[in-house]
């Protein structure tokens, strides 16, 4: 699954693309998207704005009169990714890189394309609704965002007194736009076990785990950052170009491997409904019984 970094360049690129631009042509494989559009939502609205909330990619679509003031309520497009989906951009009549039989939903304006490729979750939201949906994250809770609240997000990590650190980092209602990658090196680097209980952490403890969250994100979606996802970078800077996704990465991806700090193997644990994995240095980040 794409985490809050991938989501956030996505949106980026979206929104460079085609924000102030004019629907001129809507399709959806989606029966309710496809109502919306029927009822004038999408065709002849101008998209404000493309942000990222967590791991859902949000487009804001308004009307405007004649003398091109807005009127009328918002309406958003929001969509998840999930593990297959993939937002793709094109200058009209630019060939598409991906079948059209794998395109959910594509928005037209007079320079653009905008393709969801098997997006797997996609919902038309009012602003009242946005704010109703417990499963978008609020823009304060998205650790990327401007207007994010680390001390709020310290304050809801600390709830979770009965989780591990690894499930409460994945939580998106503590902190938006952590993933499986991320995850595990957030938990190296600041030698913690991701097994820790929440229960154990000190305030500052807690700090530590959202502010390293947030600088590891952030330095992912620099403008020259690349689509690799960079959190070791050893005595060379590493490229978007090297074949060894573990290259770049302090633990995850590395079973076996010594970790880059003490020599010791890095081990890696499967859980949870989801299988995912957990990478770790049993040396750096000793469990605490």
């Amino acid at each position: 699954m794409p985490e809050g970094d991938t989501i956030f360049r996505t949106a980026r690129t979206l929104h460079r693309a085609l924000a102030n631009a004019v629907v001129s042509g809507f399709q959806s494989t989606y029966a309710e998207l496809t109502r919306a559009a029927d009822e004038t939502t999408f065709v002849g609205q101008r998209i404000e704005r493309v942000e990222s909330r967590g791991k859902w990619v949000l487009m804001t679509f308004s009307s405007h009169d004649g003398k091109g003031e807005r009127c009328g309520e918002e309406r958003i497009l929001a969509t998840h990714m999930l593990m297959s989906g993939s937002w793709h951009i094109y200058r009209t009549g630019e060939a598409w890189q991906l079948p059209a039989d794998r395109a959910r939903i594509v928005i037209r304006t007079a320079e653009y394309e905008a393709v969801g490729f098997r997006v797997p979750v996609a919902r038309v939201h009012t602003p009242e609704t946005l704010r109703r949906d417990r499963k978008i994250p609020r823009a304060a809770e998205d650790v990327l965002a401007d207007s994010f609240d680390a001390s709020a997000a310290a304050d809801r990590l600390l709830k979770r007194t009965e989780d591990r650190l690894a499930d409460a980092l994945l939580n998106q209602r503590v902190m938006a736009g952590v993933g499986n990658v991320f995850k595990s090196e957030i938990c190296f680097l600041l030698g913690m076990s991701p097994f820790r209980g929440i229960g154990t952490l000190s305030r500052m403890e807690a700090e530590a785990v959202i502010a390293t969250a947030r600088r590891l994100l952030a330095a992912n979606v620099l403008e020259d950052s690349g689509d690799r996802m960079v959190t070791y970078r050893g005595r060379k800077r590493r490229t978007t170009h090297d074949s060894d996704p573990g290259a770049s990465l302090w633990v995850y991806g590395r079973k076996g491997e010594a970790c880059r700090r003490c020599g010791t193997a890095i081990e890696r644990s499967i859980e949870g409904p989801d299988a995912r994995s957990t990478y770790w240095c049993p040396e750096c980040q000793p469990r605490m019984e």
